[in-house]
């Protein structure tokens, strides 16, 4: 199933263009990887498919059911995070936000999915524990946890890994690779690390040429 279709697609920000004539599609499932130097537009083009920036020319669509609400984000981790002042079930339920009326309290069933989430990434023991008190793996899990919430039919990750450590960076690519083919759930990552890539891509896309099989 096609759940989005980018034909010539420019993106940019401010009228400036990062990356331009873009044509890609993707199906439910895949694993497609982003690659290219840096300023090449890697990030902006992830902006542009999140919905935060508008598209300068071309079309980007999407298959029926899957508005910018079904998809879930992980940016780039960074020593900010060590400091949010919240325990991680607090963090995770943020997620849900961009669907909730303004001050709606949280459901049940919502408090459930993030528990859900959690032990299916191994950390439902850490509900309580404070977000700033995890290590940067387990802090990319929480927040892996909340993209999830935010939008289970696609995870949008911009370099998942940076800044971890080799065995956290495993355990990152491992759960990954668990969400796209044991939960099916279509990855959309763009990444420097070529190893992963070939190991893991199921489309790659370079900017500024054709996806390949």
């Amino acid at each position: 199933m096609l759940q989005i279709s980018c034909k010539n697609l420019t993106v940019g920000n401010n009228g400036k263009v990062a990356c331009a004539n873009l044509n890609f599609d993707v199906e439910a499932g895949d694993y497609l990887c982003i690659i290219g130097t840096n300023g090449s537009g890697k990030s902006t083009l992830l902006k542009t498919i999140l919905g935060i920036l508008k598209p300068i020319s071309g079309s980007l669509s999407f298959g029926e059911g899957l508005e910018h609400g079904a998809i879930g984000y992980l940016p780039q981790h960074t020593d900010a995070q060590n400091d949010f002042p919240a325990s991680v079930a607090e963090i995770v339920r943020s997620g849900f936000l961009g669907k909730k009326k303004l001050h709606s309290l949280y459901t049940q069933e919502e408090k459930d999915t993030v528990q859900h989430y959690l032990d299916l990434l191994g950390i439902g023991d850490f509900s309580q524990r404070s977000f700033s008190r995890l290590s940067g793996g387990q802090q990319q899990r929480v927040l892996l946890a909340r993209a999830l919430c935010a939008g289970a039919k696609i995870l949008v990750l911009d370099e998942p890994v940076s800044g971890l450590d080799p065995v956290a960076t495993k355990e990152m690519y491992d759960t990954v690779e668990f969400l796209n083919k044991k939960q099916h759930i279509t990855v959309i990552m763009v990444s420097h690390d070529m190893e992963a890539v070939e190991k893991y891509a199921t489309k790659v896309l370079r900017i500024g040429e054709e996806v390949t099989e």
